[in-house]
């Protein structure tokens, strides 16, 4: 009787300990990522109200900037928001044997940004672009010395942007159609809805988080890009926010408070539709159904589908990828391609240039560390946030802060690292741990959104059940949750991989000579006007990634890649 009063009197103590620590542990992180995201952003805006506005508000084609970035941002998420929903749509309507067709949309982000654009320049160049050059041997164009298609215009520049966006959106759709169960579908057709009606009454109100957030996140990413416009919008004065960020940053001097204040509408936009996410989403287990079955098409398979997604593959990864081959097997850029003249000697040159190895090397290592330390994170975070009962406040903070790297255009987020880790108390600007760090911010989104996708599709039936037959948190976590979401972890390491090892962004502004990655050198390249050897890197780029996603498809399983 004694020992059972003892017990019972040493439970509640116990039980508060152990949600102290939770607790402490939870602020801690919530902190750690307040200092990694908010802090450069803080430090960016103070430098902007230092007389930042006046001079970057007071350019004369201020206006004309302001008006190109919106066209680009509101251009490209149509083409993206459109084209993703179609092909999520269309691989709802694919057989089971055609189960590679559904991976294919993804592909594009294996292919460095800067790479695809790269290949599409040497296609579509008014003069020695290959594809225009096929183009002037037809007809109707055979008395045109250039063109006829002009990839520097600000149609082709939303367009490449849009495919860019494309993929994105089509990820996060298609992965709101799986959480669907296919019971609300069947139960609609046998009370005698329409394919119709079922897509506007039960499909489509489900797939709005997934709808909200990719929109979002290509609507924020449009509007923040900047490989296309940098390497394109030159020949033809077209300059966004973001390329006259970078250009007031490489003056001499350079004008830090000017870029700062011209990224401030970005950033008030950006954490507006943060927020307005939050806010339309509210708790995301009401939009997960938990059906015996995954969502599927009512109708038969349609080769149609199929051939929309051969279509967007063809024109999204083949085309850009052809010509990124023909140059980089040519001596120099012409419009005339002679086979018997290809050699391997641009590669045999980058690989004996000890900037590039080391610049490849460093794009490994960078980001196979970072990915070590964001996917426990993403992991812990997404804990966090989904019990909101226990962390109530904390993880909402924690939800709202991790989520605003997607909301900041990585040039500005290149910017206010700069500042920030260039002097105290971190003044980390010319060693690995700068670059790091800047990785690790940048995709805490897609580490901790990835993850708490998955574990929403669980539920929380897995872990009652473990806790219920006596498992600790530690054990459940290792035995249950953990082989579980293998797939979804594998998935997320691919994502976060790819879009490092091509990350160049935030990375042009941030580098030092010691720690240039295969982005920044093979802008150097084309600053240069070494375009051979641009197609080389820019190959070797999309090699390394395809490396990478391959390796977390063996860790992670076959279905990893799906995941993404």
């Amino acid at each position: 009787m004694t020992s059972q009063l003892a017990v019972a009197m040493r439970s509640p103590v116990g039980f508060s300990q152990k949600s102290t620590l939770r607790i402490a542990a939870a602020t801690i992180l919530l902190l750690a990522v307040t200092y990694l995201v908010v802090m450069p952003l803080v430090r960016l805006q103070m430098l902007a109200f230092d007389g930042g506005f006046s001079q970057g508000y007071g350019q004369s084609d201020v206006m004309h900037i302001i008006v190109t970035t919106v066209a680009l941002g509101l251009g490209s998420l149509a083409i993206g928001l459109g084209l993703g929903t179609l092909l999520a749509w269309a691989s709802t309507r694919l057989s089971h044997k055609s189960r590679i067709l559904p991976i294919l949309p993804i592909l594009p982000i294996v292919i460095p940004s800067v790479a695809a654009v790269s290949g599409w320049v040497f296609l579509l160049a008014p003069t020695p672009g290959y594809l225009n050059a096929a183009f002037r041997m037809l007809p109707w164009w055979s008395d045109l010395t250039d063109g006829p298609v002009n990839i520097y215009s600000m149609q082709w520049i939303i367009i490449l942007t849009g495919f860019t966006l494309t993929a994105f959106v089509y990820l996060f759709i298609r992965e709101g159609f799986a959480n669907i169960g296919a019971d609300y579908l069947e139960a609609a057709a046998v009370c005698g809805s329409s394919s119709l009606r079922v897509f506007f009454t039960i499909t489509l109100p489900l797939l709005r988080p997934a709808m909200i957030y990719g929109g979002g996140v290509a609507l924020l990413l449009g509007l923040g890009q900047f490989t296309a416009p940098l390497l394109l919008g030159r020949n033809e004065g077209i300059v966004p926010i973001t390329t006259n960020i970078f250009n007031l940053m490489t003056d001499t001097p350079a004008r830090y408070e000017a870029a700062s204040a011209m990224g401030t509408p970005l950033l008030i936009f950006g954490i507006l539709v943060v927020a307005a996410q939050k806010l339309g989403l509210g708790d995301q287990r009401r939009f997960v159904t938990h059906g015996g079955k995954g969502f599927r098409a009512t109708e038969r398979s349609s080769k149609l589908a199929a051939a929309v997604i051969i279509i967007y593959t063809l024109v999204s990864i083949v085309l850009p990828l052809i010509g990124l081959v023909i140059l980089a097997l040519s001596k120099f850029w012409s419009a005339n391609v002679i086979p018997s003249k290809w050699s391997l000697d641009n590669f045999a040159v980058i690989f004996s240039d000890p900037r590039i190895t080391s610049a490849i090397t460093n794009s490994i290592v960078y980001s196979l560390v970072a990915v070590a330390i964001l996917l426990p994170t993403g992991f812990a975070a997404a804990s966090i946030i989904l019990r909101t009962k226990r962390y109530p406040v904390i993880g909402k903070l924690l939800d709202f802060v991790i989520a605003l790297p997607l909301g900041v255009p990585s040039v500005l987020f290149g910017v206010a690292f700069l500042l920030v880790y260039s002097r105290g108390p971190l003044p980390l600007y010319g060693t690995p741990w700068a670059m790091i760090i800047v990785y690790i911010t940048l995709m805490l989104p897609f580490a901790t959104r990835m993850q708490m996708t998955t574990m929403l599709a669980l539920g929380e039936s897995y872990q009652e059940a473990s806790r219920m037959s006596g498992a600790g948190p530690w054990r459940t976590l290792a035995k249950i949750m953990l082989p579980l979401m293998r797939s979804s972890i594998g998935g997320a390491a691919a994502l976060i991989f790819v879009l490092l090892t091509h990350e160049f962004t935030a990375s042009v502004l941030v580098r030092s000579i010691d720690t240039n990655v295969m982005g920044t050198i093979l802008f150097d390249f084309w600053s240069n006007g070494d375009y051979p050897a641009v197609a080389a890197i820019a190959l070797v780029m999309s090699c390394v990634t395809a490396v990478g996603v391959a390796a977390a498809m063996v860790v992670g399983g076959s279905e990893s890649l799906r995941r993404l």
